[in-house]
């Protein structure tokens, strides 16, 4: 079976839609990050995944550790991310409120981008260095946890 991935026209068109579904005023249905704090959220990582922005590239120890075992077993299948994932100190948002619509477009670019995706630098905070196609798995699975912590 295929898994989908964000190097997918498909896929990316799929996620592209349901960032567009989500209203305005959705609650997540776990977690505790309010709508605005998600886009937020996702956008930083998106960026972050592309080399887009100021970021650092380095894996934490306890990742050394399992950081391999923890990607094979969240990308060798289908399976939604677990609804009870830590999220990274870096990818913690702070700011409740601010620019629904225009975080939802900043994602959706974002989205978009993969079309054209290169970031040979990146490594992964938790799972370290990854090949593209774990990235892709990868970062399908977290637009699809986040969109549907919205319900969308």
């Amino acid at each position: 079976m295929l898994m989908k991935t964000i190097f997918n026209e498909e896929t990316r068109a799929e996620l592209i839609q349901r960032i567009h579904a989500i209203p305005e005023h959705a609650s997540a249905q776990w977690g505790k990050m309010n709508l605005y704090q998600m886009l937020v959220h996702c956008t930083t990582w998106e960026q972050w995944v592309q080399g887009k922005g100021n970021h650092t590239y380095k894996q934490a120890f306890i990742g050394k550790v399992f950081g391999k075992m923890g990607l094979r077993r969240m990308i060798r299948d289908d399976k939604p991310i677990d609804k009870g994932v830590p999220t990274s100190e870096q990818f913690k948002i702070k700011e409740t409120s601010g620019d629904i619509a225009a975080k939802k477009q900043e994602w959706i670019q974002l989205i978009g981008s993969y079309e054209e995706y290169s970031n040979p630098i990146f490594i992964h905070d938790f799972f370290g260095k990854m090949t593209q196609e774990q990235i892709g798995l990868l970062v399908y699975k977290h637009n699809d946890h986040h969109l549907r912590q919205f319900n969308s």
